[in-house]
């Protein structure tokens, strides 16, 4: 999930999103399919994010001003007026190549208007050799008035009021490769074609193909203003010269094909189906669609990674899930982001003005150093997105802060470590020493190592006979991040035990695990 990137994410969180990492990455490969409902929740936090952002660069960093002599301009295309409509297929972006080759389908007096229902034509072709060879193939679509030619060297070519788009019809993805396999007796599942692969690349880049485009003409008569007209608007709309009329808004409009109906092309697939939809568009709907299209750039754009996955997952559930139960889902993935925030907040609040640590587990920070260095190695191991890398280093350096809260560092360079290095030291605060929490704390870790050590022991061996790793650091790193997994809860043990040895609780942050209690709970719902 997207989430903004100074939020630490929790144990839980991390599984999830190295799934949605994979998606483009494991096409072929059988990968367990995430739940929607974080999913969804995390895209909708995301998206909120987008818009909140998109509005404030439209209110400080403006549209442009209004001139004194600036003119309303108006569509060129009025209800009722009749238009052709050609769709041509090249392997080249190149307008004028496009047209050299014949049309795939034409559609004659078309009426610019919500009366027209929606037009379908569907033909399989003999799969390109573009498409073969990893290239790729476009759609060429252009929008003339009734009578008027596409073509510029005759005589009634529609130069001035002509609407023009291209799209990529198909889509290249990645696919990854590993070396792995049972360290103990050095057997794979993998087939051999895939094994020689890995000896020889990471990834490979491979062409899918998806049968259905929908060609939507924005319906709209609003009267727009150059250089005054929002985002995403703007960057669609065409205004003629001088400025007084502008063309339609053409969208080709691939927002419903899902990552999973794509399919592979290679040398086996003789022919390929190609379905194009006509249907008429309302101007809000684009906002929606153009919106998406955009926050998905911005995504890729920062390398933040993962956003197909979460599309797809928001796309499905969208077109399965009943509209209550969806906005259900938006109000409480919007309460989730506000219960983050302020455990985060409350969090640093408390560590900051705390000054007596007494019934406090101190183990327990280091503890948690400790686990997000391990979930960071591995994330890194495993090569997830930048933001979920961000998340944990932020989250690293915050329970790194709360160390010198905690403990008095001493360093000792009169004795150092092998005659180079430093003795560093930690003596916990006094308060903590001299009450009974430290004896307490003492214990508490103690039975704790009865019962962690035998399970660590237990999982990694089981993990050794029965998974497939790249190797023993990879399996280390592994055998602990899914250790984490099951067991990190145990360590919220030590705090009880100091609660319950002490008979009271008033030290405890409480507003801060109020919040965590909260989207524990939404979490799990």
């Amino acid at each position: 999930p997207i989430s903004p990137p100074f939020f630490p994410l929790k144990l839980r969180q991390f599984k999830v999103a190295m799934a949605e990492e994979e998606v483009l990455d494991a096409i072929a490969q059988d990968e367990p399919q995430q739940g929607g409902w974080f999913t969804l929740g995390g895209v909708f936090r995301a998206f909120m994010m987008f818009h909140i952002m998109s509005t404030a660069f439209k209110f400080f960093g403006g549209g442009g001003s209004r001139s004194a002599n600036s003119t309303a301009a108006v569509n060129l295309f009025t209800p009722g007026l009749r238009f052709d409509l050609y769709a041509h297929l090249s392997h080249s972006e190149n307008k004028e190549l496009a047209l050299q080759d014949p049309p795939f389908w034409i559609r004659k007096s078309v009426n610019y208007d919500w009366s027209v229902e929606e037009e379908t034509f569907s033909q399989s072709i003999p799969t390109p050799s573009a498409l073969l060879s990893n290239q790729s193939i476009y759609l060429h679509v252009f929008i003339v008035k009734a009578g008027l030619s596409i073509h510029p060297e005759e005589k009634n070519y529609a130069k001035a009021s002509m609407i023009y788009g291209c799209k990529q019809l198909n889509r290249h993805m990645k696919r990854r490769y590993s070396k792995t396999a049972n360290l103990l007796t050095g057997s794979t599942t993998k087939s051999e074609e895939e094994q020689k692969k890995a000896e020889t690349m990471t990834h490979e880049i491979l062409n899918f193909w998806h049968p259905n485009m929908t060609i939507s003409l924005v319906v709209d008569q609003t009267q727009w203003t150059r250089g005054v007209v929002p985002e995403p608007i703007a960057s669609a709309l065409k205004f003629g010269k001088g400025g007084t009329k502008y063309t339609p808004i053409l969208y080709l409009n691939n927002y419903w094909n899902l990552v999973e109906d794509y399919q592979p092309i290679n040398e086996t697939v003789e022919q390929v189906n190609l379905t194009l939809t006509y249907a008429p568009m309302a101007l809000w709907k684009y906002q929606m669609y153009a919106s998406q299209e955009m926050q998905k750039n911005w995504s890729l754009g920062l390398e933040m990674g993962g956003d197909d996955k979460d599309q797809d997952s928001m796309k499905r559930a969208m077109l399965e899930t009943n509209p209550i139960l969806m906005a259900v889902i938006a109000a409480v993935s919007l309460l989730h982001t506000v219960f983050e925030f302020l455990a985060f907040k409350n969090d640093i609040q408390f560590w900051k003005e705390r000054k007596n640590f007494e019934g406090l587990s101190m183990r327990t920070v280091f503890w948690g150093i400790g686990q997000n260095v391990i979930v960071f190695l591995y994330v890194c191991d495993n090569d997830t997105n930048f933001m979920v890398k961000v998340s944990l280093l932020i989250g690293i350096a915050i329970e790194c802060w709360k160390v010198p809260k905690c403990f008095n560092i001493e360093v000792d360079h009169s004795n150092p470590i092998l005659g180079v290095l430093p003795r560093v030291s930690f003596n916990p605060a006094r308060s903590y020493v001299e009450s009974e929490t430290s004896e307490y704390d003492n214990m508490a870790f103690r039975y704790l190592r009865w019962v962690m050590y035998p399970l660590l022991v237990g999982y990694a061996i089981y993990s050794l006979v029965y998974e497939e790793q790249k190797g023993w650091y990879s399996w280390i790193l592994s055998t602990l991040y899914g250790y984490l997994l099951m067991f990190g809860f145990v360590m919220m043990t030590p705090q009880l035990f100091i609660n319950y040895k002490l008979k009271s609780v008033a030290h405890l942050p409480w507003r801060m695990m109020t919040y965590k209690f909260i989207n524990t709970f939404i979490d799990d719902l």
